[in-house]
């Protein structure tokens, strides 16, 4: 069993370089209903080869955050209105669509959360893995198709070679999101995004999926994004994690700081409604009332005041802005709902 990667202070002090920056991200959308505001001003760091969870309700603000970085926003009725977002330096906002399309697939990957709706239905599952490498590797189609043979017995696929000339719907769930593992990771690249990619599976392949996706990176120091509802899965494979609510980056620490000292009710309460599996307690399991709010009429000051459990009188107002601020070396939390938090 794979568990999560370790790194020493003083390996972490001789090899961290930031590779991916996103600097005040804004991502809006165009709609009747109004101006979508989606992603909101989100700033955050990726080093090379860490792993970082970006959690919230849907809605929030995760996909869109990474279909920002990916260049996928669909324009109209999406648009990238701010910010920047640098990986290695280079600004992804501002690349030429040939540059684009060159970094994605071979230095950033994404898995998707259904993979019936990436994968072609009428393409064999080695066709599909080789004409990945043919189109960034420049292998000959001999080559990539030996290459994908052995990419499925990287992934776990048993009888590998045989799965080859399979088309998707011959494969099981869990295989089919292997095959989109495959060919996300075949082109070696430095970051992997993993878009709710194991929401649609059951328990058990959820860990497989999961213990498989950190073996790989692991394997080739690949910095990972898991995009996810489930604050669950934080603690045992995340190294820091963003807690993200109505397009803002509400909390970010350490996997250990966000998980043992929640600063912010919303984080608190997403931990509250996850199952402890080491509390012999009666403690009952949580919920969060009220729904997120209109993106496109937000509520003035703090956005989640209207669902605060222990809301104060300026937030109720809404007379206090929404800033992140350092309550412990590298743990962030939004101002507004660190007060909040202490009334709790």
């Amino acid at each position: 069993m794979v568990t999560k990667r370790k790194t020493s202070s003083k390996s972490k002090k001789s090899t961290k370089k930031t590779l991916l920056e996103v600097q005040n991200l804004s991502t809006h959308f165009s709609t009747r209903a109004g101006l979508i505001k989606a992603v909101n001003d989100v700033s955050f760091t990726l080093d090379a080869g860490e792993v970082l969870a970006i959690v919230g309700e849907s809605g929030c603000g995760k996909s869109v955050s990474a279909l920002s970085i990916m260049g996928l926003i669909p324009n109209p009725p999406g648009k990238i209105v701010n910010g920047k977002i640098l990986f290695e330096g280079n600004d992804l906002v501002k690349a030429p669509p040939g540059k684009l399309q060159g970094i994605r697939g071979e230095q950033i990957s994404m898995i998707f959360q259904e993979p019936m709706t990436s994968l072609n239905p009428v393409m064999t599952i080695g066709s599909q893995i080789s004409e990945s490498l043919i189109l960034h590797k420049n292998l000959s189609k001999k080559e990539a198709w030996n290459r994908a043979g052995e990419l499925l017995l990287q992934v776990g696929i048993p009888d590998a070679l045989e799965k080859m000339n399979d088309y998707p719907h011959q494969m099981s769930g869990g295989q089919r999101q292997r095959v989109m593992i495959a060919i996300a990771m075949s082109c070696d690249p430095k970051l992997l995004i993993a878009d709710e990619a194991t929401t649609a599976l059951d328990v058990t392949v959820q860990a497989q999926i999961l213990e498989l996706l950190m073996k790989v990176t692991q394997e080739s120091k690949t910095a990972l994004i898991i995009i996810t509802h489930n604050l669950g899965i934080v603690a045992r494979y995340a190294d820091r994690v963003n807690v993200m609510y109505a397009g803002k980056i509400i909390e970010t620490g350490t996997a250990m700081d966000v998980y043992k000292k929640p600063g912010h009710p919303y984080t608190q309460g997403l931990l509250g409604s996850v199952p402890n599996l080491l509390n012999t307690g009666s403690k009952r399991l949580t919920t969060i009332e009220g729904e997120i709010p209109d993106l496109s009429n937000l509520p003035k000051g703090c956005s989640f005041a209207p669902r605060c459990p222990s809301p104060t009188e300026e937030g109720k107002k809404g007379n206090i802005e929404m800033k992140l601020i350092e309550v412990s070396k590298g743990h962030w939390v939004d101002q507004c709902g660190m007060k909040c938090g202490q009334n709790n």
